[in-house]
């Protein structure tokens, strides 16, 4: 049980993945300014947890449905949408900071829930 706690092991994959998103963002507004740069993000957490290795549904029993296999955590690709400039870039610096928002509360989230998690089992061996 407390091997490996399974809210352990999300916390740490949302921190991951938030990571990575942040590090997309950061590249697009460094790229602000290149012509024909294209904005790229990552995947949110709910669309790929589940999906990525060692976390997909496990079969116990023949008869069990199978999850489906295929994005990792940390899979990047192109933003779709957004205005496109006359020299073909498609970067929104006020969309990469609603975005590094979303990002950074997705992070928080992950930090809060490993701390409190950390907590609890420290206070069931009796440690503080």
């Amino acid at each position: 049980m407390f091997e490996s706690p399974e809210v352990m092991g999300m916390a740490s994959a949302l921190a991951r993945n938030a990571g990575v998103r942040l590090g997309a963002i950061a590249e697009n507004v460094a790229n602000a300014d290149t012509p024909g740069y294209r904005a790229k993000d990552g995947k949110p957490f709910a669309d790929v947890y589940g999906a990525g290795p060692g976390l997909s549904l496990r079969a116990t029993r023949p008869g069990h449905v199978q999850g489906a296999a295929g994005e990792s955590l940390t899979a990047i690709s192109d933003r779709a949408g957004g205005h496109m400039s006359p020299n073909g870039n498609n970067v929104s610096l006020e969309g990469e900071m609603v975005a590094a928002a979303d990002v950074r509360r997705d992070h928080d989230l992950a930090l809060t829930i490993y701390k409190t998690s950390l907590g609890i089992l420290r206070a069931s061996l009796g440690r503080r």
